[in-house]
């Protein structure tokens, strides 16, 4: 089965300031800023959110398709793909712009201090969706650039496409009618809890009323793992504890990989959304984004250990 998955690919560089913002920002100043931070180190890790999905899956042995632009310093980013088994064919070089990044500085409290550029992701990929069977294929749009998401979802809808709608960071980006229609126009929505106050708030609609407009919500809540939601109700769906855990960036994308294994294996929603958190588990225990890995007769261990065989 063709796993599509759409959103964005990026650089994250990471830096590590040794003190506090707030010693170096005058409040009585903040119309005129101007301060510069001498950082401890630099680290860079590949990133973004179709990357991230991507590379959770490759741990799960399938080899998905993404859908997403990269810019002229792709050769990298590439030689990874290519190292984990991630084919990069369906994957636009845009060569007038650098990769999407984003510059994370964090000082000793934990607070951080990011800057993103989207510049490949500006433009759209252009999939050709004459290369899919339709009724053997699975896509998820995840965040990336606007117009992708929107075309691509009605595209899955007009095609049969099962179709996951991913809107996370992007969603203070969207109005209210095509929110809600891209949301209507696939066959899962899954979010963040917080991120379903904001779709419920942008649309105007409870959670139960956008239950009505899509098969399936699926909303993370972190350590207090998920909540599976459809018109016959709620079914919550426990974490696996991660009492080393660490970091959790990626964490997401990690459990839409083991979501998505789940679907494509004809698991029980509620088995699939355990594999997600399963997933999530492994990545919350590394820091950066791509960056944990599992054998599958450790993940299955630790799948059959919290939620049985």
């Amino acid at each position: 089965m063709d796993i599509l998955v759409s959103g964005s690919m990026a650089y994250d560089r990471i830096m590590d300031f040794e003190g506090k913002f707030s010693e170096h920002i005058l409040p009585d100043q903040l119309d005129n800023i101007n301060v510069s931070f001498t950082v401890n180190s630099l680290t860079e890790n590949f990133g973004g959110t179709a990357g991230n999905i991507a590379y959770s899956l490759s741990l799960l042995g399938e080899k998905p398709r993404i859908l997403a632009t990269i810019g002229q310093d792709y050769h990298r980013y590439f030689e990874w793909l290519e190292r984990i088994g991630v084919p990069t064919g369906d994957i636009r070089v845009v060569e007038e712009e650098l990769t999407a990044g984003a510059y994370i500085t964090s000082d000793t409290q934990n607070n951080q201090i990011t800057g993103f550029n989207p510049g490949a992701m500006k433009q759209q990929s252009g999939f050709d969706f004459e290369t899919v069977d339709s009724k053997a294929c699975l896509a998820i749009v995840a965040p990336g650039n606007l117009g992708d998401m929107a075309d691509y979802t009605a595209e899955h809808e007009k095609r049969g496409i099962y179709s996951i709608f991913d809107p996370g960071q992007s969603l203070p980006a969207w109005e209210k009618s095509a929110l809600a229609k891209v949301i209507g126009q696939s066959r899962m929505l899954v979010c963040n809890d917080y991120e379903m106050e904001m779709i419920s708030n942008t649309t105007g609609m409870s959670r139960g009323k956008v239950a009505e407009t899509v098969e399936t919500i699926i909303v993370t809540k972190g350590s207090e793992g998920c909540d599976i939601l459809t018109t016959a109700g709620t079914v919550e769906v426990p974490a696996v504890p991660a009492s080393d855990a660490v970091d959790p960036t990626g964490a997401g994308d990690a459990f839409r990989g083991g979501l998505i294994k789940g679907i494509v294996e004809g698991k029980s929603m509620e088995r699939a959304v355990q594999m997600g958190n399963v997933a999530g588990h492994y990545a919350v225990r590394k820091w950066g984004t791509q960056q944990y890995s599992f054998t599958m007769n450790e993940f299955n261990a630790v799948l059959a250990q919290h939620f049985g065989s």
